[in-house]
């Protein structure tokens, strides 16, 4: 069975800085990812433009070089690319951790991990590992409306691209950043576009310059809204809402329910980390890292739980390297 110092779950950019962190701490680690090359990303939508600067997403010290303020998702992508070639780091993809066990004996005296894989190709395999790093993020599991409906083949809980919807009657279910940015970009594909949110109001949360931008399209009509509305079914070619008890069924080809997303804790749950109920938050020390059991190291979004707004590429780039220190500081 292959050994390793450090397994790290997922190579988002958290799980890059901690490769790169424990390589140049002379670790040998091995990265498994479950999908590609910081999976998160590659499911925001195409055109999506970074809330954030340059520089702040910059990992291992390689310098994100863009000719905007804000880039771009196909930047973000390109430029992980080139840290991961740069940096050389190990990396294992379309492989799924379905398990973390401990076992307090031989060969490593402090204990070590059995990590068990799934390829996608459905082949299983063990590797052992004196400590493991899970940085799973936090957009793995979206958050279910639990109504009929929600399963059917034009319902997604995901946005991609506009152009399929051109001159298609969509429905976009949320009032944040991916619902506000959803609807927009499909309105100017030339989708006709209708916002359902349950609140009376947009989020306070959306990127100052697309906020005025959604308000305007909603208030001019080039946009319709429905808000303090609550989505009750969703059919082939309808969608049924309701407002104070009055239902109204509106047409809909597409349905996106941008609901907002949750960490997957199961992995966690097994191997022992204890999980906050209320915020799925795991126990953790914030100056290690380390979870409640020993050698098992959480980094990035998945630290905060639902409450992934506060964590970014900006702070989680650096829970590797404190992580990393711990680790080697325990040898």
């Amino acid at each position: 069975m292959p050994s390793h110092d450090v397994l790290i779950v997922g190579a988002g950019p958290a799980g890059l800085a901690t490769a790169i962190a424990a390589s140049r701490s002379g670790l040998d680690y091995l990265v498994v990812e479950k999908g590609a090359l910081v999976n998160s990303l590659l499911h925001y939508p195409t055109e999506m433009v970074f809330f954030t600067t340059p520089e702040l997403m910059e990992i291992g010290g390689m310098p994100f070089v863009s000719p905007y303020d804000k880039p771009t998702r196909m930047e973000a992508l390109r430029y992980y690319r080139r840290v991961t070639d740069t940096c050389k780091l190990n990396i294992e993809f379309d492989e799924t951790v379905i398990a973390i066990t401990r076992e307090e004996r031989l060969p490593d005296a402090r204990g070590s991990f059995v990590v068990d894989l799934q390829a996608s190709r459905a082949i299983r395999r063990s590797v052992r590992a004196r400590t493991v790093v899970v940085a799973t993020g936090a957009y793995d599991v979206p958050n279910r409306c639990g109504i009929p409906g929600e399963d059917l083949p034009h319902v997604s809980h995901y946005y991609t691209q506009p152009h399929p919807y051109f001159r298609k009657r969509v429905v976009v279910v949320g009032g944040k950043n991916s619902a506000a940015e959803a609807a927009l970009d499909l309105y100017r594909a030339g989708a006709a576009v209708t916002l359902v949110h349950r609140r009376s109001a947009l989020g306070d949360s959306i990127k100052y310059w697309v906020k005025p931008d959604i308000e305007n399209r909603i208030s001019e009509g080039s946009i319709g809204a429905r808000f303090d509305t609550s989505v009750l079914e969703i059919r082939p070619t309808t969608i049924v809402i309701e407002r104070d008890e009055t239902r109204e069924e509106i047409p809909a080809d597409a349905v996106f329910l941008l609901t907002g997303y949750r960490p997957d804790t199961t992995l966690l749950q097994t191997a022992g980390v204890r999980i906050d109920r209320e915020t799925l938050g795991p126990t953790f020390d914030p100056d290690t890292f380390e979870t409640n059991v020993r050698g098992l190291y959480v980094v990035g979004a998945v630290v905060a739980g639902l409450q992934s707004g506060k964590v970014f590429i900006e702070n989680g780039r650096f829970h590797g390297e404190q992580a990393i220190k711990a680790i080697v500081a325990r040898q």
